[in-house]
């Protein structure tokens, strides 16, 4: 079957999800993938909301955190200071699943504002849960469009801690968790180098080549020795993909 960019992208992010893994879900397109796990592989996964649903199973994708088909279709629905007190500082979150506006190298991630603090060009809508997610899961996988627009050498504000400016932002830091450890792009797979902390390119996508990843990224990036090739989506992946995203359209649409 063909396939978009978009649904490579959604695919891909959804394999990287366990079955019977926690995950505390962002909206947009880690909502997109989370779901789409839970509809193929992963039938055991929990997905947490930041409103407080647990093990939610929506039939649809939730437009926000409070979405009522999230609390409809959730196991049990908790006060929002007992989802982030008890399960997130916990240690209850396997995964925090997360987009962003901006990344640089180190994985820092911007949903704050883009240009100056004081006279900014652009206000985003800022952290909400990230900050607090990727500190305490006991990892994050992060998922947005490849550009040098979202792909920067340094954000303009740290937003949600990857590994700081420095690479060094989460060392000897004790109750914290190992941080980004993939970013999924409708270009590649990339994961943090062991060392550096700084991203590296570690498997491309059909039909794209470095130099496709280089011209979308602001800074010089750095590909792994041994480069794997992303597997494609199955055509039971992409049907079911393309049925939640047909079945969201038409309810968002009042039909």
């Amino acid at each position: 079957m063909e396939y978009t960019s978009s649904e490579m992208m959604s695919v891909t992010a959804a394999r990287a999800l366990e079955n019977g893994t926690t995950c505390f879900v962002g909206i947009g397109l880690p909502s997109e993938a989370a779901n789409l796990a839970r509809l193929t592989h992963a039938p055991d996964v929990v997905l947490i909301y930041e409103s407080g649903t647990l093990q939610t199973k929506p039939d649809i994708l939730p437009l926000s955190i409070g979405d009522g088909e999230l609390c409809e279709s959730a196991l049990t629905t908790v006060a929002v200071p007992e989802m982030f007190r008890y399960w997130l500082q916990g240690g209850k979150v396997n995964v925090g699943f997360l987009g962003t506006a901006q990344i640089d190298r180190f994985a820092n991630l911007n949903t704050t504002l883009i240009g100056d603090y004081k006279a900014p060009k652009v206000r985003l809508p800022g952290g909400g849960g990230a900050p607090e997610i990727a500190t305490n899961a006991g990892e994050v996988f992060i998922t947005l469009k490849h550009s040098k627009r979202a792909f920067v050498k340094d954000v303009d504000f740290v937003t949600t801690l990857g590994f700081g400016r420095d690479g060094k932002g989460r060392d000897n830091v004790p109750n914290i968790g190992k941080g980004p450890t993939r970013v999924i792009t409708d270009l590649c797979v990339m994961k943090p180098d062991p060392d550096t902390k700084e991203l590296v390119v570690v498997s491309l996508h059909p039909g794209v080549s470095r130099e496709d990843v280089m011209e979308a990224t602001g800074w010089e990036v750095r590909f792994a020795a041994q480069l794997e090739s992303t597997p494609e989506p199955s055509e039971k992946e992409l049907e079911i993909l393309r049925e939640l995203k047909a079945r969201t359209e038409r309810a968002h649409a009042g039909e």
